[in-house]
């Protein structure tokens, strides 16, 4: 058999294709033309400070998206007896959680000042407001006010009223967590010391509070609460709310009905009578 050999371009020696038009001849090398310019017109530059100005927009929100992940991150380990000083371990943690915070902020402080405060949503303040909510309640056994957390926010960025509110809803959730550990290896539901400041003679409650209380104060003010935000993810946790203070009710009930049959580090099954719709509750480490 033939060997078949290949025949060879003479310019190019070592290329193993060649361009053919239609009727099977070698296509000539084209040479390469310079780019023509674009043409120009009145409209041009306008178009060209829009390309601009969008570019600019896309780099900053991909900024602070950067940042607003990072500071949720941070911020869900940030946060244990109730009216109690914080032990110094976990306060010079929690201290070196905010400085690692406030880098991150300094970096789109100027980003999102003015009108762009609005225009570029920072999801991480409302975890923000939800971990220094909740080391504030465990701390004085009290709810942390809109202008307590702006001051507690390590930079010049202003916290909207839905940055607040969704926080406080978020944070209704580290309360059932914390009462429902509590609650499991004591066999009592978490109870304050009776030094909040209450409704009682003096400025205090006549009676020690326990978490179940505050949530159910925290959730009546919620229901109340005008509408912020978009009004989907308003609703949505609302309805989370309702059903972690209801799921406390049940620990509570469960403790206070048959806690003496409770063995030591019993767990309560908070899907029941709900029809298991709630997330399985366990130990937070």
């Amino acid at each position: 058999m033939s060997e078949v050999v290949v025949p060879k371009t003479k310019d190019s020696p070592t290329r193993t294709g060649v361009k053919r038009d239609y009727q099977g001849k070698e296509k000539k090398a084209m040479a390469a033309q310079p780019a023509a310019d674009h043409p120009r017109n009145a409209y041009t530059s306008m178009f060209e400070s829009f390309r601009d100005e969008l570019d600019e927009h896309h780099d900053r929100r991909m900024r602070i998206g950067k940042v607003s992940r990072d500071v949720t991150s941070i911020s869900k380990k940030i946060v244990r007896k109730l009216s109690q000083p914080i032990p110094e371990r976990i306060q010079t943690e929690i201290d070196n959680r905010l400085k690692e915070i406030a880098e991150l902020l300094s970096t789109i402080q100027a980003d999102v000042q003015g009108m762009n405060r609005q225009r570029y949503p920072l999801i991480c303040l409302e975890e923000f407001v939800e971990a220094v909510s909740f080391a504030h309640y465990l701390r004085h056994q009290t709810l942390m006010t809109p202008a307590e957390a702006q001051a507690a926010l390590p930079a010049d960025i202003q916290l909207t009223g839905s940055d607040y509110v969704f926080g406080i809803f978020d944070l209704t959730g580290e309360m059932m967590r914390f009462g429902t550990a509590v609650t499991a290896l004591s066999g009592s539901m978490p109870t304050g010391d009776g030094s909040q400041k209450g409704d009682g003679e003096n400025g205090e409650n006549d009676e020690k509070r326990t978490i179940l209380a505050d949530m159910q104060d925290v959730s009546s003010m919620l229901q109340t609460t005008p509408v912020l935000g978009k009004p989907n993810i308003y609703a949505k946790k609302l309805d989370i709310m309702i059903e972690q203070v209801r799921k406390v009710e049940r620990i509570g009930y469960g403790v206070t009905v048959r806690g003496n049959e409770r063995p030591k580090g019993w767990m309560p099954d908070l899907n029941e009578g709900y029809g298991g719709g709630g997330d399985d509750i366990t130990m937070a480490d």
